[in-house]
């Protein structure tokens, strides 16, 4: 059964399709081209181009949660430390993982020297504890998240506070949520969360 499109639906069609100027064209031939064809062309242009975006849009998907930490720049001593444990592998992993991620300022709020002490080679063992204490396995969104205790890969408890609109990790305030990574989700934490 042919398929009519009137002109203001080729239009909603080819604006969906962000192809607002081949709109512009393709009214103006509009005149010597019967609706019944161009709407013929519309379809198939539409069948063929959608999934191709598609497949540029998963090409171009979110690195993975190293990847995206390094990229921000708020995170240059997480990505530091990272290195120095041995972890860069493990988070560049599968997953799903939930990273709360301290940014530098919340590293700068440790004592004078702490951080310098911790990527100290001998140190690397308690790097791995702390870092690890920051991850939780599986993916974790902000909608998702109420009051309860979760276990973090390092197999310590994390206590997880829910409070008008505020998410707390411990002592820890989650300050920027839902940052997508291709193996995960990282939450911005203002605090270093450190295992008791």
């Amino acid at each position: 059964m042919p398929c009519f499109l009137t002109y203001q639906e080729i239009g909603v069609v080819l604006a969906a399709l962000g192809l607002k100027s081949l709109k512009n064209c393709l009214y103006l031939k509009l005149m010597k081209t019967s609706r019944n064809l161009l709407a013929g062309l519309v379809l198939a242009f539409a069948t063929i181009t959608l999934p191709a975006l598609r497949i540029v849009a998963d090409s171009t998907e979110t690195g993975d949660i190293v990847e995206v930490a390094s990229k921000a720049g708020s995170f240059k001593t997480l990505v530091a430390a990272v290195k120095a444990a041995g972890l860069v592998e493990t988070l560049k992993g599968k997953g799903p993982f939930t990273v709360f991620a301290p940014t530098d300022a919340a590293f700068a709020k440790l004592p004078e020297g702490t951080v310098a002490e911790l990527l100290k080679p001998e140190n690397k063992e308690k790097l791995v504890a702390i870092l690890t204490y920051h991850v939780l396995p599986g993916k974790v969104m902000a909608a998702d998240v109420k009051t309860m205790t979760a276990k973090a890969v390092s197999g310590k408890e994390l206590n997880i506070k829910v409070e008008d609109d505020k998410v707390m990790v411990n002592d820890a305030t989650v300050v920027k949520a839902d940052i997508a990574a291709s193996n995960g989700v990282i939450h911005v934490v203002d605090t270093v969360i450190l295992p008791k």
